[in-house]
């Protein structure tokens, strides 16, 4: 099967199936970065390669998820991520900020306002992920971040993948995205 045929089928797929697509793309990326990270560290490279190539992915889908919400505010969130992975991928990091976790938070921020303004996901999920990025952007300032750590990482992980295991277990609620995405069109 060609990758064109490939796309086409991801584009039609259901609203709940992308959101547990993005679950579960989430929470391997987690898991890659961890493992990588923390227990075999010669494979670090490779489990920042899984992870960042399936947050691109979950980038994507979110974008296409909440597009009927705002548009403009979800291709923003979904920029700010892909800039992030992108500098991240990089390895820049100036003055030490960790410039793909504040970027990140941006979005998340974001992802939190879209969420809150949908009918298709609980509004609590989204004062979560709002949450989320307020303890990333706390990333910011290294002196803040380390001051504030470990809670603005428990926030930012709490909340951000509280979200994602929503979507891998109850994905979205289909006709109410569907009406949603209806009205956006209009």
């Amino acid at each position: 099967m060609n990758a064109a045929v490939r796309m086409k089928r991801i584009a039609e797929a259901s609203p709940r199936f992308k959101a547990r697509i993005a679950g579960v793309l989430s929470l391997l990326s987690l898991l890659a970065a961890v493992f990588g990270e923390f227990f075999v560290r010669r494979l670090e490279f490779a489990g920042d390669l899984i992870a960042v190539s399936g947050m691109v992915a979950v980038t994507l889908l979110l974008y296409d998820i909440f597009k009927p919400v705002n548009r403009g505010l979800s291709l923003l969130a979904a920029s700010f991520n892909l800039v992030g992975l992108t500098l991240g991928a990089l390895r820049w990091n100036p003055r030490g900020v960790d410039i793909t976790v504040v970027f990140g938070g941006f979005s998340c921020l974001l992802i939190g306002y879209l969420i809150f303004r949908s009918n298709f996901l609980p509004r609590i999920l989204g004062a979560l992920m709002a949450f989320a990025g307020l303890g990333w952007v706390t990333y910011l300032s290294p002196i803040l971040a380390h001051h504030l750590s470990p809670y603005n990482l428990a926030l930012g992980l709490l909340g951000q993948e509280s979200v994602m295991l929503w979507l891998l277990v109850m994905g979205v609620k289909a006709e109410r995205w569907k009406e949603q995405a209806s009205a956006a069109e209009e």
